[in-house]
């Protein structure tokens, strides 16, 4: 399986500023991230920067990067001006890896890949994993998707679903059965339809739910997901994420 991994990263964060560069064990956050990429098999691996700054950073530690606009509105926008540099042919796999997610798990970057290949019916793969805890169902910031009898997405949201026919009125105290999914933000694209999806008017339920893969759905598109046992390593977001996510390489450094 040949594939690319892109990761978007941008430096301006309003949580955590310069976060592509925080330090975690001593190399910048960006460079963690592309060295756990590296062990899914990807053929190459490419950050997609906004600033020179990420670029020589990735440099100094032997990782490419290209430099893009600062001008792009979401990720989405940034990796399809990748794809035009790199000069990525149409059927191309290309699996976008956060930039934030210096735990992800390879083997989870690879069968999104796999996907692709397995599934010509769709033009994106992603991941999800069952959820096991109450809280984690009812938080909307929490995304849950629900799948097709192929596995195939048939929509994505931040409510709790399914939702059982008669509610519950006097709260909710389990979850249903079988467990709902949560959706990990991990995407394969086929380029051609990477490069076409910014060109695509967004979507009212995209717009109404802050969620870009809406998108695709509207537009008839589909997505492939995978279902996890189990869910990523945590990524970051702020400052006691950071800590959270040094701990834990502290933790293996020390273990060695």
């Amino acid at each position: 399986m040949i594939f690319t991994v892109l990761i978007p990263a941008r430096l301006a964060s309003t949580r955590l500023p310069d976060k592509p560069l925080a330090d975690i064990a001593g190399k910048p956050m960006v460079v963690r991230v592309a060295e756990r990429a590296a062990l899914s098999g990807a053929a190459r691996v490419v950050v997609a920067a906004d600033d020179d700054r990420i670029v020589q950073a990735c440099a100094a530690h032997g990782v490419a990067a290209v430099l893009t606009s600062t001008s792009h509105a979401s990720g989405s926008d940034r990796l399809a001006e990748a794809c035009e540099r790199l000069g990525l042919d149409g059927d191309a796999a290309v699996v976008n890896v956060q930039g934030d997610e210096p735990l992800i798990d390879p083997e989870l970057v690879r069968r999104c890949a796999e996907l692709l290949a397995e599934r010509p019916d769709c033009v994106m793969s992603t991941a999800a994993h069952p959820i096991t805890e109450l809280p984690d169902f009812l938080n909307p910031n929490v995304v849950k998707v629900v799948l097709d009898a192929a596995g195939r997405a048939l929509y994505f949201t931040r409510a709790p679903v399914p939702w059982w026919r008669d509610g519950y009125q006097g709260g909710v105290h389990a979850l249903p059965t079988p467990a709902p999914l949560r959706h990990l933000g991990l995407y394969g694209y086929r380029a051609g339809f990477l490069r076409r999806f910014p060109t695509l008017p967004p979507a009212p339920l995209e717009q109404i739910e802050a969620l870009e893969q809406l998108r695709v759905l509207w537009h008839g598109e589909r997505i492939a997901v995978h279902v996890a046992t189990h869910g990523p390593g945590p990524g970051v977001d702020t400052p006691e994420d950071l800590a959270r996510v040094r701990a834990v390489f502290a933790a293996l450094a020390a273990s060695v």
